[in-house]
């Protein structure tokens, strides 16, 4: 399968080396299994309640935050090469300015904290050194600086973020709600040419950090903020 790392933004299909599929590996040591993506708080307001409403759920998420946060990955992939590493603070802030829930953004920080100590150990890189002057840089731009350290390219780290963000809260379905796990992976198949349609899109413009996209969800902004509250609760996000 051909392996497309130009910048056309053409959905052509990607091929990820095992180090970079090491990455998007749910297995990962990075904590990814106490977040749902706002699911949890999705179900627990009757917004999701079986495999279509997941389905509706992912592909929303994949279309505005994931999106986003795939285009954060992105850029960060492309920056980690650069010796300006006092320039991480400003890619920060911009994930930052895409991320208005206070609950998100600690979501984030708190997976990117994680995904920087594993990162660290397993590729050990410039890149991730200097996030870890942040103390705790957005998951976004550690996915990209890992991804960067393991030798991929903006593409990879974009396509390794999409897929994140509906098989993590995928997961999550069908744990909360008991749904039949080859049904929700037929759900994930069915979203494949959306999730490499998101990835091209996310690395067309990875120099530009103002210009990337700062698509959100509402909804799931607010279901983060009321799911702080909720109790109990098998999910941190």
């Amino acid at each position: 399968m051909p392996n497309d790392h130009g910048g056309s933004g053409a959905a052509v299909p990607v091929s990820l080396p095992a180090r970079l599929l090491l990455l998007a590996d749910s297995r990962l040591p990075a904590g990814g299994h106490v977040h749902s993506g706002g699911l949890e708080p999705a179900v627990l307001a009757g917004a999701v309640a079986d495999v279509a409403g997941l389905a509706g759920f992912l592909r929303g998420r994949l279309a505005t935050s994931g999106l986003a946060g795939a285009a954060l990955a992105a850029a960060a992939c492309a920056h980690a090469s650069a010796e300006a590493p006092w320039a991480w603070a400003r890619l920060d802030l911009e994930a930052d300015a895409r991320t208005p829930s206070p609950a998100q953004r600690r979501a984030s920080r708190a997976q990117g904290r994680s995904l920087l100590r594993a990162a660290r150990r397993t590729w050990p890189h410039p890149a991730l050194d200097a996030l870890a002057a942040l103390r705790e840089p957005h998951h976004p731009l550690v996915q990209g600086a890992a991804a960067a350290a393991a030798g991929g390219a903006p593409r990879d780290a974009a396509a390794i973020s999409a897929y994140g963000a509906v098989t993590g809260p995928a997961s999550a379905g069908v744990r909360l709600l008991g749904l039949d796990p080859l049904a929700v992976h037929r759900v994930l198949a069915d979203l494949s040419a959306e999730i490499d349609a998101v990835a091209a899109e996310a690395s067309r413009e990875t120099g530009d950090w103002a210009a990337l996209p700062a698509t959100s969800a509402p909804a799931l902004d607010l279901y983060a903020e009321l799911h702080q509250g909720a109790e109990p609760r098998l999910f941190e996000s």
